[in-house]
């Protein structure tokens, strides 16, 4: 399905550490072969985002060769010190990525904002300028940089591989306010999937059609509007109606 708000981007960087959540909390990290859907999706809320939004990620295309490196790191400890760990990192990393926004519907009180005209080109010039806030692959260690591109242009080192399976990854999380069931809504979901490249290409499924998922915790979503304070620059109106 093709969506008139579609967004195309190159993102790169030295490292990357696409990773399960779960097992950030300490000890050895391994990063996964291929970005996670979540760590895109959190690329895409570093170049613009608003609640008024919810980005969809539709493809990934690997451009560089999937290799690693082992790094001797220095963490904190949660009770205070130091600790010598050792994480396995993507290196030489470059990616296209193809996503689009629709809105996000348990937002009714956002519903002046769903200027699909305004939100696009700013999401154009955020990728033109390397987005709102900085980008990183994975962590915080592993800064990457935006720019735009025409998805499929370009050599990738896959193109000529027909299908290559990674088993079972994380997918990402759906939170309170982007749930799309009414259980979703009372709780924090990790969603996983079973993801195939083809020809260097990777099509992401929806999060709602993740068939594996867990509740981690209850949650509530944050309202928005000028009753909780927190409306600023979505409620200010121009006298051409425009929301700014």
């Amino acid at each position: 399905m093709q969506y008139e708000n579609k967004v195309e981007f190159e993102v790169s960087g030295d490292y990357a550490l696409f990773s399960d959540p779960i097992t950030r909390v300490g000890g050895e990290k391994c990063s996964y072969q291929v970005p996670t859907y979540e760590a895109v999706k959190g690329i895409l809320h570093s170049i613009y985002w608003k609640p008024t939004i919810i980005w969809v990620v539709d493809k990934v295309r690997i451009m560089n060769r999937i290799q690693t490196e082992v790094k001797g790191i220095r963490p904190i400890k949660y009770n205070g010190g130091n600790d010598l760990s050792f994480y396995t990192y993507l290196k030489d990393c470059r990616y296209q990525v193809q996503a689009h926004f629709e809105w996000n519907e348990n937002r009714p009180e956002l519903k002046q904002d769903r200027n699909e005209h305004k939100h696009y080109q700013i999401a154009l010039r955020m990728i033109e300028r390397g987005g709102r806030r900085d980008i990183f692959l994975g962590t915080r260690e592993c800064q990457g940089y935006v720019k735009p591109c025409k998805f499929g242009e370009g050599e990738g080192a896959y193109d000529d591989t027909e299908e290559l399976a990674f088993g079972l990854m994380y997918h990402g999380i759906t939170y309170a306010d982007e749930a799309y069931d009414d259980a979703a809504k009372e709780h924090m979901t990790v969603r996983l999937w079973n993801p195939v490249m083809k020809k260097g290409v990777i099509d992401f499924i929806r999060p709602e059609e993740c068939t594996m998922t867990k509740q981690v915790r209850p949650m509530k979503a944050k309202p928005f509007g000028k009753d909780q304070n927190n409306f600023i620059g979505l409620g200010e109106f121009k006298e051409l109606g425009e929301v700014t």
